[in-house]
């Protein structure tokens, strides 16, 4: 009885909340940058199996579908325009990607954390590098906070559960 209340606790576990997160960026795959760490927003955490279409000889009235490989989605993080004297290891990132055409794929980890600060699951991004970098408009008429949008393509991503 014991054993069929617990898969029961597991299964009706409250959702977790979508604010509690944290993005590092592993120097060497290993070292955080303890610099660029807050995000207003991460998304773009998908991957789909493209398929491929095959025609059997004489059979017209289906085909086949079969695996051919994975896709990923760019990982997209946001946050406020961090105007700073201590330079940031990721804006130095973007620039060399950008203005010089050097590339330094690195990993990302995000996490997702319980109210207690005590980490839950996440995501491992591999070889990431910057693909785009875009900055919110510029409205004289708006008190709002300048966003920076940074976009990462990766080789793939492994799912973390704790």
């Amino acid at each position: 009885m014991l054993d069929v209340l617990k898969a029961i606790n597991f299964a009706d576990r409250e959702p977790t909340l979508s604010h509690r997160f944290g993005v590092f960026f592993l120097a060497g795959g290993i070292i955080p940058n303890p610099i660029d760490l807050r995000f207003q927003r991460v998304s773009g955490i998908s991957t789909e199996v493209q398929l491929e279409t095959i025609n059997e000889g004489g059979e017209n009235l289906h085909m086949h579908r079969v695996p051919k490989m994975t896709n990923y989605n760019n990982l997209v993080l946001e946050r406020g325009f961090v105007a700073s004297p201590i330079p940031s290891p990721l804006h130095l990132e973007f620039k060399a990607a950008f203005n010089s055409f050097t590339f330094s794929p690195s990993n990302v980890l995000v996490t997702v954390f319980k109210e207690n600060g005590i980490p839950i699951g996440g995501w491992i991004f591999k070889k990431a590098y910057p693909v785009k970098w875009s900055v919110s408009d510029l409205d004289a008429q708006s008190n709002s906070v300048i966003i920076d949008t940074m976009e990462l393509a990766y080789s793939n991503f492994q799912i973390l559960r704790m």
